[in-house]
């Protein structure tokens, strides 16, 4: 380990790994129009992400009119159809994550994802982007049943991860949740999907660019 402080650390995957906005969006949006509503803007779609695709949908539907009686069963199904052909369009990894994974795998520190996105997708996108061989677990919003910010995900990626020092880095209130429930710290990314100032995340540190990760964690 180099004396690094960290055995694990684990990542939320949109917003804080990922700018997945452009994709996510078009997937609403194509939802949306099937039942002949207004398009979202990227800025309105932003702080609907987080809590998974199907909250995401109930959200854009709220923002467009409201939520008629069996809208979501409906369109849920089209909107996952959609996002998953779709999934790495306009999706890449935010500025300085390669940069950053190469070196906590060089101070042999193990990675994971713990997202809210179903496991599949979560999958399927880090895939595309040439990232899931990087990650040593990824535990999506329905590989447990449970999702963040219940703790479970988090205790199961340490377990997966062999056990050790961990912490969780993330861009949402769910993560910072997540995080303190599991009795872990946490680092919130000022650029990601904010839904309220980052200050008002409760996390333990904030970092704005990926750069700053690795020498912030080698001095806690």
């Amino acid at each position: 380990m180099n004396g690094f402080p960290f055995a694990i650390v684990g990542f939320d995957l949109d917003g804080t790994l990922v700018d997945t906005l452009g994709d996510l969006a078009a997937a609403v949006n194509h939802a949306l129009g099937l039942v002949d509503r207004a398009p979202l803007d990227e800025d309105a779609v932003r702080p609907m992400i987080g809590r998974g695709a199907q909250h995401m949908l109930e959200e854009g539907l709220r923002a467009t009119g409201g939520v008629p009686d069996g809208a979501v069963e409906r369109l849920y199904p089209e909107l996952l159809s959609f996002y998953e052909a779709h999934i790495a369009v306009r999706s890449r990894p935010f500025p300085g994550v390669i940069a950053a994974l190469d070196r906590l795998d060089a101070l042999g520190v193990r990675t994971a994802v713990v997202t809210n996105k179903a496991e599949h997708l979560a999958r399927l996108l880090l895939a595309e982007l040439g990232l899931a061989d990087r990650m040593t677990t990824i535990i999506g919003g329905d590989t447990l049943g449970v999702r963040k910010p219940a703790p479970e995900p988090i205790h199961a990626m340490i377990e997966r991860c062999g056990g050790g020092r961990s912490i969780f880095v993330g861009d949402s209130i769910y993560d910072v949740l997540a995080a303190k429930n599991a009795g872990v710290p946490s680092v919130a990314v000022s650029f990601g999907f904010l839904d309220r100032p980052t200050a008002e995340l409760g996390a333990d540190h904030v970092i704005d660019h990926f750069r700053e990760l690795a020498p912030l964690l080698d001095t806690l």
